[in-house]
């Protein structure tokens, strides 16, 4: 918990805003976030484009998957099976050459030091990705810090993320799930502190916002499915999963809506951020707005969440 802690004191105490507008402050949150994993052990590598003759940066590490022969009818979650247009996974040999992304935008709003949006989601992936160094999984893991999801970035050409997923996809890379950890910082006990985009959703989920959300689109049902089923195995927190059009308001902000403009399976782990969170895309959205306990289970869960999608099989 203490390494999730410095972290966000680092992004939202230390360096504040950062965005292209603070110029200097981005570039030394990207510093950071090569830092930190460099101290785990990887070789950071940046997909580099420009924005306003600016140089802006995602930044990646891979835990490149096992070599290993497998049955064909090895079970666990398969998006050629279960998700219509994938490429089917192959029927022996190795997954290797499948990928799972990990991913959190490092910029922030304007005026905003972004302690929880999103300084919490960048604290995840360096603490998830140090435990994950040097311990590779039949599928490839990557971890990737994106830049520019903040407006006006946000759904044009400029996002990082959409940069990103556009060369995934001209590649060919065979990405069967993509995790956006979004905004994952703040719990309330309190009655009527949970509220939701679209009035018949308060019907079926609960009014206190106690709880980590996944939200998928209709396309990624089946990784949330699987996502969902193995959060429990390393959290005592509280899920809520929702496969929805992604059409619908909050459904795709954040960095998994690239992904999904790119035929990807993908999902957001979120608060819920304004339908739950006070001080979002505001100066207030500060550090000790955190509940540092309550992000380490979310992160302990993830983790069994990554050990689920990238193996063999579960």
């Amino acid at each position: 918990m203490q390494e999730l802690r410095n972290h966000v004191a680092a992004l939202a105490g230390g360096i504040g805003e950062r965005n292209v507008w603070r110029y200097s402050a981005l570039q030394r949150a990207a510093e950071y976030i090569e830092g930190e994993l460099r101290r785990s052990g990887y070789s950071p590598t940046r997909q580099t484009y420009e924005v306003s003759r600016l140089p802006v940066s995602n930044i990646e590490v891979r835990v490149p998957g096992v070599w290993q022969v497998r049955p064909a009818e090895a079970v666990g979650y398969d998006p050629g099976r279960h998700d219509p247009g994938a490429r089917p996974a192959v029927g022996s040999g190795s997954r290797a050459d499948e990928t799972l992304v990990l991913g959190a935008h490092y910029d922030t709003v304007g005026g905003s030091p972004g302690a929880n949006d999103n300084g919490t989601g960048i604290a995840a992936l360096l603490e998830l990705a140090r435990r994950f160094a040097g311990r590779p999984q039949a599928r490839t893991v990557r971890f990737v810090a994106f830049v520019n999801e903040e407006p006006p970035f946000f759904q044009t050409p400029q996002m990082g993320s959409l940069v990103y997923a556009n060369a995934a996809g001209a590649r060919g890379d065979r990405i069967v799930g993509m995790l956006s950890l979004e905004t994952m910082g703040y719990y309330s006990e309190e009655r009527g502190s949970q509220a939701y985009p679209v009035p018949q959703m308060a019907a079926g989920y609960p009014d206190v916002g106690n709880f980590i959300g996944f939200v998928a689109n209709l396309e990624s049902s089946a990784l949330l499915s699987a996502a969902a089923r193995a959060f429990p195995d390393g959290s005592s927190l509280p899920l809520q999963s929702a496969a929805m059009p992604g059409e619908l308001p909050g459904a795709g902000w954040s960095d998994h809506w690239s992904f999904w403009q790119a035929g990807y399976p993908a999902l957001m782990v979120t608060d819920t951020a304004p339908w739950r969170y006070p001080w979002y895309h505001t100066p207030d959205d500060t550090p000790d707005k955190i509940d540092f306990e309550r992000l380490a289970e979310v992160v302990n869960g993830l983790e069994q969440v990554i050990l689920a999608l990238a193996r063999e099989g579960h």
